[in-house]
């Protein structure tokens, strides 16, 4: 059996996708988008039911975060963020700015 832990992050998108999380969010001027209805969210109307924290096989320095969120008005979807050296500083400060209560993991 596979843990979670070992699976890709495409795998983690999709069996959360088959959970009812469909929705795709990016980071833009300090709050999450929406990429489909282009909706905003504050840090305090997001929730972070998990995150999945990985490495790239070829280069370690290829980091990248997946966000499992829940939103104020129960949208429901991922984030795929890069972190580290080439990561999105924006949306470090983003996800920093949740309110400790609102992760669940």
């Amino acid at each position: 059996m596979i843990s979670d832990y070992a699976k890709s992050e495409r795998e983690n998108i999709e069996k959360y996708q088959n959970q009812g999380y469909k929705s795709n969010y990016n980071v833009k001027d300090a709050s999450l988008l929406d990429v489909a209805t282009k909706k905003k969210y504050k840090p305090e109307e997001v929730t972070v039911v998990k995150e999945y924290r990985y490495e790239g096989m070829s280069n370690p320095s290829d980091m990248s975060i997946l966000y499992i969120i829940e939103t104020a008005d129960n949208n429901k979807g991922t984030a795929l963020i890069g972190y580290g050296p080439s990561g999105d500083l924006n949306a470090a400060e983003f996800f920093k700015a949740i309110p400790k209560k609102n992760y669940k993991n």
